[in-house]
């Protein structure tokens, strides 16, 4: 970065070019900025010497020069005053021409124009497509301008307090007198650094900003609008504000990890290494077909793909999307068919439906994906058999645990937590027997036992551990969007269930009694069939149980790497919900509205309770199955997974 004061005779004599990015802002000054300069410009007007009056800043970065010798500069900041000076030239030019002196020829052929460059390079400033018209219409002395347009209002205002100067005088102070910071940025800056830091209150520039702007700088002027309609603007209609997000997926598709606020220049330097910016955006628009299918699956023609799209996206596993990028190149260049894209689809979702069900933390996931298509490649010729090959060793749930979860997991509850409960409840659907497939968009979930329990509920349970069950899989069902049975005694809703069009609600026909062990049984058929559903993909054997944590003597808890010795049940409970206290203060209130059963502030509510750091109680007179299985259901809440804590025993 250089950075020099000058005056504007300086900054624009000469062959140069001063382009405003399409990211810009059209012009916006007003008659206060107007007056402001207006202002500076009679002080030293008026003013005897050579005194000089700095106005600013003007941050510029040399692009490519054309053929014509011209030196273009990306106006990075600084194109209002600019844009002003140029107008107000403009204005000198004409009005000097009028009284018939050659300083107007002097200021058009010097200042104004390249004199002997022809198309777009003959002008030395282009504003943005907005303003572009009406600027040049000033510069050629057309007719055809809008009054109504800033710039032309620009030219109006000033030449009702200019045009009785003495126009050499005045051009002196316009183009000598004026003085600003002129900073030219190097190829190795980042001028979206510069921007922002120059603009921190101003309009945020994003990413694909600086990118469409960098591609811009590389082609030939007289092609940008012809480029710029047909490749850059349809993505920009159809992406909309995804478009940055997709840049960053399109670099990482190529198997890089992209920091959101590297992605212009993880593209420059791909691009400059390349060195043919016109193919990598033609390549930008073909991915940018495949982002829109991923992000609006209802834009992909084939059924089963769009239908396999619409599931994946339930899961918001975006860091998936430079994956499936590639999957659609493959698919579209004929080298990877319907039904081995639809494989993998499924293997995907098989994938992260269990690690959702077994809260498997996705921390690591960003640096797992990236990899994945390469890595699936390498594995096998297949890619369908790759990925899976490659996800089995990258924390899959075996049978066992995937299976436990489903039974006694909260998957409810957690609004994070509905897209994917409702896609496992329709998909659970329609494996039974509906013969109309519905979508997760056409049904609402429902808990059998409610939230709040009535007296004619409370028949049905007996205890207190009702919480631990209410958002567990056997509790839950689907109803239609219309229909809230809320918290109907069970007789109100089994009648519901009995007329209902869906095949889960058949269930209820032969069950008398709403409580734990009714919620069990049901877990266990409905986990089983999910077992067939989203069946083990691994190669190597399975463990038919895992070891049973819950009838040993708890020696310690370990929370992140944190170990805390316990000696009883009740002490692991006491010491994880003491650590969301410490750490997730907001977790633990949400744990009050789902668990109002198990804490309190009046230690008389409960059997037994225990004092926590904030003055709360928990209940702690419970089995050690109970305390286990709400630890598990608690962490989830708290925003941990399940390899973020462990118990160890004796």
């Amino acid at each position: 970065m250089k950075a020099s004061e000058t005056n504007f005779q300086s900054l624009i004599e000469g062959a140069k070019q001063y382009i405003v990015p399409l990211f810009q802002r059209p012009y916006s000054w007003q008659k206060k900025e107007w007056q402001d300069l207006l202002n500076d410009i009679n002080d030293l007007y008026e003013s005897e010497g050579i005194n000089t009056h700095f106005i600013g800043s003007i941050v510029t970065m040399p692009t490519l020069s054309r053929p014509e010798n011209i030196t273009p500069y990306l106006l990075i900041d600084g194109q209002q005053r600019l844009t002003t000076i140029f107008i107000l030239l403009i204005l000198l030019r004409d009005l000097a021409k009028s009284d018939g002196k050659r300083l107007g020829d002097k200021i058009h052929d010097t200042l104004i124009t390249n004199q002997y460059v022809d198309n777009l390079e003959h002008f030395k400033l282009l504003p943005t497509q907005q303003d572009r018209a009406d600027f040049l219409g000033l510069v050629t002395d057309s007719k055809d301008v809008s009054h109504s347009s800033s710039i032309v209002e620009c030219y109006m205002f000033f030449k009702q307090h200019i045009r009785k100067l003495d126009y050499e005088r005045l051009n002196q102070v316009i183009a000598n007198r004026l003085a600003v910071v002129s900073i030219v940025l190097e190829s190795d800056d980042n001028p979206y650094i510069v921007f922002e830091s120059l603009n921190a209150k101003g309009r945020s520039l994003t990413q694909a900003d600086l990118i469409r702007n960098y591609f811009f700088m590389k082609i030939d002027l007289n092609q940008q609008e012809v480029i710029y309609t047909d490749y850059w603007l349809p993505m920009q209609t159809a992406l909309k504000e995804n478009l940055t997000e997709f840049m960053r997926h399109y670099l990482a598709s190529d198997g890089v990890i992209v920091k959101k606020d590297e992605v212009y220049l993880v593209l420059k330097q791909k691009v400059d290494k390349h060195k043919d910016a016109f193919a990598e955006l033609n390549r930008i628009k073909q991915f940018s077909d495949y982002y829109e299918k991923i992000i609006n699956p209802e834009k992909e023609g084939d059924l089963g793909i769009r239908n396999g799209i619409t599931r994946i996206k339930c899961l918001k596993i975006t860091v998936l999307y430079p994956f499936l990028l590639n999957c659609y190149h493959g698919y579209t260049e004929e080298n990877l068919s319907v039904d081995k894209f639809l494989d993998i689809l499924a293997t995907l979702e098989n994938y992260f439906i269990r690690r959702f069900v077994c809260n498997v933390q996705t921390r690591g996931l960003n640096k797992v994906l990236p990899l994945l298509y390469h890595q699936a490649l390498k594995n096998s010729l297949d890619l369908a058999e790759g990925v899976r090959s490659y996800l089995q060793s990258q924390n899959y749930p075996k049978d066992h645990i995937f299976r436990e979860c489903l039974i006694s997991s909260a998957l409810y509850g957690n609004g994070d937590c509905v897209p994917v409960t409702k896609l496992i409840l329709t998909t659970l659907e329609n494996s039974i027997g509906n013969k109309e497939k519905i979508l997760a968009d056409d049904i609402s979930v429902e808990r059998i036992l409610p939230q709040m329990l009535s007296k004619e509920w409370e028949q049905h349970w007996d205890g207190e551990d009702y919480d631990l069950y209410l958002n567990t899989l056997g509790n839950l069902t689907i109803t239609s969007l219309s229909c809230d049975l809320s918290n109907e005694p069970f007789h109100i809703k089994k009648s519901y269930f009995k007329l209902s069009s869906f095949s889960l609600n058949s269930y209820f026909e032969f069950i008398d009694k709403w409580d734990k062990d009714a919620i069990e049984k049901r877990a266990e058929y409905l986990a089983d069939n999910a077992l067939k559903i989203w069946s083990y993909f691994g190669s190597y054997n399975q463990v038919e149980s895992s070891e049973n944590l819950r009838w040993k003597k708890p020696v310690s808890i370990t929370i992140l790497g944190d170990e805390y010795p316990v000696k009883h049940w009740y002490n692991v409970i006491v010491i994880l919900l003491d650590w969301i206290i410490d750490y997730e203060p907001d977790a633990f209130l949400e744990l009050i509205n789902h668990y109002p059963h198990f804490m309190s502030k009046n230690l008389l509510s409960l059997r037994q309770g225990k004092i926590l750091n904030n003055g709360y109680y928990i209940e702690t007179n419970l089995s050690a199955d109970i305390i286990y299985r709400l630890c598990n259901q608690m962490i989830q809440f708290a925003g941990l997974s399940s390899d973020d804590w462990k118990i160890d025993t004796d």
